[in-house]
């Protein structure tokens, strides 16, 4: 027996009553399996004379989004589930890129020929939601059991080549060994070159998976680098082998002491990757994953920041105008650890003094304001901008520390 949401029994009824016969599959069996929870749920539909018939069939339990027409897939949104149902299809690839495939929806197809298209054993397992029957017609169960990664089907498996990344992620969470059929087809792809016809935004959502949902996020890159697939990044290819175990050692630290904000969690794994790299080949790594400007800028901050020594209060408070302090401590500790005992130390001291200044999270709030200098006769101009930074900068310095001794601070500094 699969245990699933009660209240999907009267989607499948209705499906059911329409002859048409429901079957659980993918991640969420794996998961179950493997007595992790999971909320995505896949359910392969058969017996459904057309897509339009299957969507009439389920617009009565929640919003219904087709977006995925072409591919046979259908999404359903209920109040806190989502569900993606499919129907039966065979895929043929025409093209190069995650597009490039003519898909053939049948919905007489059989469960063995509709699962043949997926990637591995562990995600063809089904659940027959009206016989409560587990289907596995790839081993799938038993790959899990002995912890082995195994390929579907090689044929369809080369057809898409974000399947060597997605390979590798599943390794680095669930702890699996690659069978060395999977291996060498997988070293068979990126030696011929196909690797390259991924986006960098696909290739990125399943290096977000590794680092995110690993607790050792190692053991992924310690296969890429097996697999030949960090040639696709040379800034870490061609790291020597003390500084690659320092960056393995870093990103494992790093599991261990997530946040509770992914995107967080996603700039410190990728500062853990980097934090041998120089600015410049900093840079050049993110953008072959993702162009979003604000995660470099993080990134960017927390390499460029390397703790040291302890800081003095006016060090301190120019560290929080360039980086979140707290976010450069965990990176550090996870540096540091096993490492260096006393710059590890030297994070918590400088904790505790950032914190009792209010630079734990955030800058220190300015005492002069724009108004300030207005009120000493000054119309708008450049000179504003050059005056606002001279006073943050004495701020910081500790020359005074008060609104009223900052106004004081500026008559004197505009005095002739």
């Amino acid at each position: 027996m699969i245990d699933y949401p009660n209240k999907l029994n009267k989607i499948f009824d209705k499906l059911q009553k329409n002859g048409a016969l429901a079957v659980i599959i993918g991640g969420y069996i794996r998961d179950k399996i493997l007595k992790i929870d999971s909320k995505d749920i896949d359910i392969e539909v058969y017996g459904v004379s057309s897509f339009s018939k299957l969507e009439s069939i389920l617009e009565e339990f929640g919003s219904v989004n087709s977006v995925g027409k072409s591919f046979g897939v259908c999404k359903l949104h209920t109040q806190d589930l989502k569900l993606d149902f499919t129907l039966p299809r065979i895929e043929s690839k025409t093209t190069s890129g995650h597009t490039g495939f003519d898909i053939n929806i049948k919905s007489d197809l059989d469960f063995i020929s509709a699962t043949r298209r997926r990637d591995f054993t562990m995600n063809a397992i089904g659940y027959d939601v009206v016989n409560k029957k587990i289907l596995d017609p790839f081993n799938g169960i038993e790959d899990l059991k002995n912890k082995i990664l195994k390929s579907v089907d090689a044929k369809s498996f080369i057809e898409d080549p974000l399947r060597v990344y997605r390979a590798v992620q599943f390794c680095a969470r669930f702890n699996l060994k690659m069978h060395s059929q999977l291996f060498n087809l997988c070293t068979k792809m990126i030696k011929e070159n196909m690797l390259s016809e991924l986006s960098k935004e696909r290739v990125f959502q399943e290096i977000k998976k590794l680092l995110l949902k690993s607790e050792k996020p190692s053991l992924g890159y310690k296969l890429f680098k097996k697999l030949g697939i960090t040639k696709e990044f040379d800034e870490l290819h061609f790291l020597v082998q003390n500084s690659w175990n320092q960056v393995l050692n870093t990103i494992d630290n790093l599991a261990q002491n997530r946040t509770s904000s992914e995107i967080t969690n996603i700039v410190l794994m990728l500062a853990g990757i980097c934090y041998k790299l120089d600015v410049v080949k900093t840079k050049s790594f993110i953008i072959k994953l993702s162009d979003e400007k604000e995660l470099s800028k993080r990134v960017l901050s927390l390499i460029s920041n390397p703790i040291t020594t302890v800081l003095s209060d006016s060090k301190l408070y120019k560290l929080a105008t360039k980086v979140n302090i707290e976010e450069l401590l965990i990176l550090n500790r996870a540096v540091f650890k096993g490492t260096n005992n006393q710059l590890y130390k030297t994070c918590d001291a400088i904790q505790i003094r950032a914190k009792k200044l209010g630079v734990l999270n955030k800058k220190m709030p300015p005492f002069l304001r724009g108004r300030d200098i207005l009120a000493c006769g000054i119309s708008p101009s450049k000179e504003f901008s050059t005056i606002l930074e001279k006073a943050y900068e004495v701020q910081m310095d500790g020359e005074f520390h008060s609104h009223e001794e900052a106004t004081a601070w500026l008559r004197k500094y505009l005095a002739p």
